[in-house]
């Protein structure tokens, strides 16, 4: 197979799989008993009338295909819809929610990224002894604990040292650039530290998996026998190869950065998209629903499909 035909493969089915996970987006949450003026209709004075003015208002009146037409046609117009929570538009919501969730779940995955890359190459470069023993050990004692039993733990421990919840100190004013710069980087210590802490592990685990397999091929041990130091082997031969699964795992937790890590913004209060997420659910707003799989669906999906398109450069063997 060519370069260019892999390519296009690769693309054509990224793009089929985002119009798969859109429409069963669209129906997965229409399925379940329920919608948005549910808990308006259990007011003691909503009146039917009431209900049904606001169901034809949402387009909640109209059949289930006609509804999925008229938001496809909304989708290829670059309309994510009004939100049934506050009638603000969707897009507004998602580019706040975006702008506050980007910057700490990349602060926490870049931490993470680092050290399994650095735990992982230690552990298998010395296997067996005391160093692969605490860097797997570690990673399996972190990489077992729920995501919001850990933010939960750290909220215990350092919520007398750190913001526990929001992104900025509600009773702060007049604050310099600089002064709110540093609070909503002191907000964001814990819920990034809980992001880096629920990562680390899998990347550890995987990275070692990965070296441990690169190190005992024939190139690794030619290399070893010219002589070259312990640090060039793993640079130039050992890492390079391993870095295939590698690649793969960090391409989903890019993903999940633009989708959002739900329980841990919901722990600590953070307005991002995942606690919008949650809010969404809750209030059976689909518009937003939609919104927020749609750009975890094509984060996940792009980022998948950078992967791959790295595998060209790491492995050129993918394209045969």
């Amino acid at each position: 197979m060519k370069r260019g035909d892999y390519v296009v493969k690769r693309v054509v089915f990224a793009l089929i799989t985002i119009f798969v996970a859109i429409t069963l987006n669209f129906f997965l949450f229409r399925v379940l008993p329920g919608s948005a003026v549910t808990n308006i209709a259990r007011v003691p004075h909503a009146s039917p009338q009431l209900i049904h003015s606001l169901e034809r208002e949402f387009g909640l009146d109209k059949p289930k295909w006609e509804q999925y037409l008229l938001y496809l046609d909304n989708l290829a117009h670059g309309n994510l819809g009004i939100s049934f929570a506050d009638q603000q538009p969707v897009s507004q919501h998602i580019r706040q929610d975006l702008a506050n969730t980007i910057p700490m779940l990349s602060l926490g995955t870049v931490v993470a990224i680092l050290m399994g890359l650095v735990s992982g190459v230690v552990a298998a470069w010395r296997r067996g002894g005391l160093g692969d023993y605490a860097s797997s050990g570690v990673a399996l004692f972190l990489y077992s604990f729920p995501t919001q039993w850990l933010g939960l733990m750290l909220l215990i421990f350092f919520a007398g040292l750190l913001p526990a919840g929001g992104m900025s100190n509600p009773f702060a004013f007049n604050q310099t650039y600089v002064q709110h710069l540093e609070d909503l980087l002191r907000h964001m210590i814990l819920p990034s530290l809980t992001v880096a802490l629920t990562l680390y592990g899998g990347y550890t685990l995987i990275v070692r998996s990965a070296m441990l397999e690169t190190l005992g091929e024939d190139y690794v041990l030619t290399a070893r026998a010219k002589g070259l130091s312990n640090w060039a082997v793993i640079r130039r031969h050992a890492l390079r190869n391993a870095m295939l699964p590698t690649v793969t795992l960090i391409a989903l937790g890019l993903g999940s950065i633009v989708g959002g890590f739900i329980l841990v913004e919901v722990v600590f209060s953070w307005p991002g998209i995942g606690q919008a997420a949650y809010e969404a659910v809750v209030q059976r707003d689909y518009p937003m629903l939609q919104a927020v799989f749609l750009v975890l669906t094509i984060s996940v999906v792009l980022f998948n499909l950078l992967a791959d398109l790295l595998y060209l450069k790491l492995d050129p063997r993918v394209s045969e």
